[in-house]
């Protein structure tokens, strides 16, 4: 490690910089064997800064040439260079900074700064990176306006482009200027830069005020053919940001290029979207239904990002979750109204309780917005992306539709080209609405987990029914004594004809009517329903309302007359989660059979086609291994994988022929489209079929049909992955041979092989997967290659990670250390499995703290790998 004890950064040593960069004007010159950088900054020093303060610019990596003040160059005694830093003592009040440094992107493996993808360049700024392209305040909170030119080959770079509006092109002997200027003021986290033999796919939008926007996105030649989804979802989302939020877009032009070797899914760069590949290129015959609902989010939050990051940006990188969380939270709700919105329901809390939950139970926990980090690239986390989502979604249920969009009005108009925090956001939802959410930030600054548990009781006499509620926070790390938290529980009470109960709540100020929203706001309160005419069934946070753990006792026969009757579709999906992990549980200790009732509510399920298909896949899918571990005390992997393999075995072979009904009543001859209620009944299709091949040997028959007859990669997909999850090793080994025949040439189809592979519980084993790294098909320097095979082995094969003789746990231990240097950022972000190891049985959770001891026993570690693993073994 460059520095043995990396310093961690603290939120509270936050001060404004010393100098302020008006403008920024970047030359490239782009060249084989390394880039020549020219940066021309007009700045002034902070009238709030200490007098005399020296001007300290970030770099890494970087050749340093040249440094002028006001056109005079300086002497190198008249600066210093440091291995991180550019200190100039003597300025004037105002000043003109050129700086002249030499970079080399073909050698940048991090992915991070300006590097080669391919035959492209291609930029990942955020959060960082910047620093690696040339000297600079590489900070959220100094905004400047850019303009970029960049010089190069013609003909080996066709396109080049970069932030804001095209003002000028020159032909110079050979070469190509092209000079591009972005008008509104950023940071240097949402600078990009892209060159390369690229297409272009074209569109055009036209705003609410009448505007034309032109839409392009530039692929590899191969590629063009899988723009056209992503291009529609671009202006799926334009439109309604403009409906739901009043937002419209600011520039001439907005760019996507897809890039293939990315570290993360895009980047939201003002005007000039990079995005890594498999997050926008899609067709029938090479996309999943699955990639392409993926492909609408993302395109979706990364064009949001415009007004939620863009021209409202964090003041510092503690505010991460000001621009993720609140982005995350308007895409999954475009994504609720163009699909299903109990679905996306289901979707985004299954995300919070199999990995967010779990990471505020380990070593990382941190809350919304963190105290101190030694890397940031280290805190872009579920729990600020995704319960940061909820975290909004919670003040949306406070305030209601109305409110929280003049709240967001309010954010919006006030903060317009600032850096502001994330109580600049919680204000402006207070003083648009008049309501003190002091008690509710709570929810930024506390990490872990709430758990809210729930006693009832019914008095027939009086026709009421008194519940109490009681809520507390464990201890996380460097967190103790939680304080109690504003938590809304929408619920409802069922009569036995299955209906919703009318009733009045005392004290009413804790009762919201209209949304049945209860506000829990002490460590323990009462409530008294009145008009209770029998005893109900309680029906406690519908639609996700607050990520809390519940523990509320109600019976296998209560789960089951919830998941049959329950008005919130949420709901009647977690009532079947909660019943079939009681099923898991009781598997651990004896043989399994499903009883009558709950035979019969599943097989009426799936025979009732007035019921959204894609909701009947979700409630008839058993929870992952992931998600019972992380309700289980103490996590014994074996036993949950043999527990849940006989609870599946059972469900296949009792309801084998309403499984085999419903795959013939939804099979289709239609052309495939990439629409809502195809995706939702070929979702139902392919769960059924997935049962069909444990029933029996007809099963792997029909597979094998689907996967010959396949017009689609959904449906062939589908048929691959219930073959080799079936046990048939050899058809397994059949589909996959023919599978890679058909599609070597396509990489983004072979990473959802090799993913197949790699995350079965079938196939996966250490050994396998090390064969799989030595395939002509992966590459270290992808990322998308390492999350499809060590990825999907660490998160998904988790019999076989979790080997007994801890062979799963060293693999991706020499992963990690192999990519810590090359790439640090995908090396940290592999080690969530190893995380884990203190909720392991003894013999599992020694294994795999040794192979955490072998990484930090190693010399020369990353910050972000150092960081997770120190963590890790306190």
């Amino acid at each position: 490690m460059k520095d043995a004890q990396p310093k961690a950064i603290y939120l509270n040593d936050y001060r404004e910089p010393d100098f302020r960069i008006d403008t920024t004007e970047l030359t490239f010159a782009l060249e084989e064997d390394s880039t020549l950088v020219s940066s021309k900054l007009v700045m002034q020093r902070n009238q709030n800064a200490e007098n005399n303060a020296a001007l300290v610019l970030h770099g890494q990596e970087l050749e340093l040439l040249s440094v002028s003040v006001d056109g005079k160059l300086l002497a190198p005694e008249q600066y210093e260079v440091g291995e991180e830093t550019l200190t100039i003592a003597t300025l004037p009040e105002r000043f003109v900074l050129e700086i002249q440094n030499r970079i080399y992107p073909h050698k940048n493996t991090a992915l991070e700064g300006l590097y080669r993808s391919g035959g492209m360049y291609c930029t990942q700024c955020e959060a960082e990176g910047f620093r690696r392209i040339t000297y600079y305040l590489d900070r959220p909170d100094v905004m400047s306006v850019f303009t970029t030119h960049i010089i190069a080959d013609a003909e080996k770079y066709p396109v080049m482009l970069s932030n804001g509006n095209l003002i000028d092109e020159q032909q110079l002997d050979g070469k190509r200027k092209v000079s591009w200027h972005d008008p509104h003021k950023k940071p240097a986290y949402l600078f990009a830069l892209v060159a390369g033999d690229l297409l272009c796919s074209s569109d055009e939008f036209v705003t609410m005020s009448g505007r034309k926007v032109d839409l392009r996105i530039f692929v590899e030649p191969q590629n063009i053919d899988k723009t056209e989804y992503a291009l529609d979802a671009l202006k799926r989302s334009m439109r309604w940001d403009e409906e739901v939020y009043g937002r419209e877009y600011d520039l001439d032009i907005f760019m996507i290029v897809a890039v293939d070797d990315f570290n993360m899914g895009a980047m939201e760069n003002k005007g000039l979207n990079i995005f890594n590949s498999s997050c926008v290129l899609a067709n029938p015959a090479t996309a999943t239904d699955a990639a392409y609902q993926r492909i609408e989010a993302i395109v979706a939050h990364e064009y949001f990002h415009n007004w939620s990051g863009n021209r409202v940006t964090c003041r510092d990188w503690f505010q991460l979750s000001l621009k993720e969380g609140f982005t995350v939270f308007r895409d999954a709700s475009f994504s609720a109204d163009m699909h299903s919105a109990t679905v996306k329901r289901i979707e985004d809390a299954n995300i919070m309780r199999t990995v967010q939950f779990a990471e505020d139970g380990g070593p990382m926990a941190h809350p919304v917005q963190p105290d101190s980090f030694i890397e940031i690239s280290n805190f872009y986390t579920v729990t600020i992306y995704e319960k940061g989502a909820e975290v909004v979604g919670m003040i949306r249920k406070i305030l209601g539709t109305e409110g929280f969009r003049k709240g967001s009005d309010l954010y919006f108009e006030r903060h317009d080209g600032q850096a502001v925090t994330i109580y600049d956001f919680v204000a402006a939802m207070e003083d648009a609405n008049g309501v003190d959410l002091t008690l509710f930030k709570r929810w930024y600054k506390q990490a872990g987990t709430p758990r809210v548990s729930a006693e009832s009781v019914y008095d027939a006499a009086a026709q009421t029914l008194t519940l109490t509620l009681r809520q507390m926070c464990p201890d996380t790390p460097g967190q103790t004594g939680k304080l109690p938290m504003w938590i809304p529980v929408q619920l409802g009470l069922i009569g036995g004809d299955g209906q919703d109960m009318a009733v009045n709540v005392e004290p009413a100020s804790a009762w919201t009517a209209d949304s049945q929203v209860l506000h829990l706001t002490e460590a323990e309160q009462t409530f008294v329903f009145h008009g209770v005419t029998e005893q109900p069934v309680l029906s406690l946070f519908r639609d996700f309302s607050a990520p809390v753990k519940v523990e509320c006792e109600q019976s296998n026969e209560e789960l089951l007359f919830l998941l049959q009757n329950d008005s919130d579709g949420f709901n009647r999906w977690d009532a079947g989660q909660r019943l079939m992990l009681n099923w898991i549980r009781s598997a651990a200790d004896s043989q399994f059979e499903l009883t009558d009732d709950a035979r019969n509510a599943f097989a009426s399920l799936l025979a009732d086609e007035s019921l959204d298909p894609a909701m009947v896949s979700y409630l008839l899918t058993l929870p992952s291994e992931a998600y019972i571990a992380e309700f289980s005390d103490v996590v014994d992997p074996a036993a949950i994988h043999k527990a849940r393999k006989a609870v599946q075995l059972a469900l296949a072979e009792s309801l084998q022929a309403e499984f085999i009904a419903c795959y013939q009543r939804l099979r289709s001859d239609a052309s495939y489209q990439p629409v809502a209620a195809d995706m939702a009944a070929r979702s139902l299709k392919n769960l059924a079929l997935s049962y069909w091949v444990k029933a029996d040997a007809s099963g792997l028959q029909q597979a094998e049909r689907q996967y010959t007859a396949a017009d689609n990669m959904t449906d062939q997909m589908a048929a691959l992955v219930a073959t080799v999850n079936s046990g048939d090793r050899a058809q397994a080994q059949t589909l996959l041979d023919r599978f890679y025949a058909q599609w070597s040439g396509d990489a983004l189809v072979v990473n959802q092989w090799l993913s197949v592979q790699a995350g079965s519980a079938e196939m996966g084993t250490a050994d396998y997967i090390r064969s799989l790294l030595q395939h002509p098909a992966f590459d270290w320097r992808n990322p998308n290659k390492v999350r499809s095979v060590i990825g999907a082995f660490a998160n998904q094969a988790l019999v076989h990670f979790h080997a007994t003789d801890g062979s799963g746990y060293e693999l991706l231990a020499d992963a990690v250390l192999r990519l810590n240097e090359a790439n640090p950022q995908i090396a940290s972000r592999l080690l969530g499995p190893l995380t884990k190891w203190k909720r392991l049985v003894p013999a599992q959770s020694q294994l795999m703290k040794a192979q955490l001891e072998r990484i930090m026993a190693q010399g020369n570690l990353s910050k972000d790998v150092y960081e997770v693993v120190s963590k890790s073994l306190i």
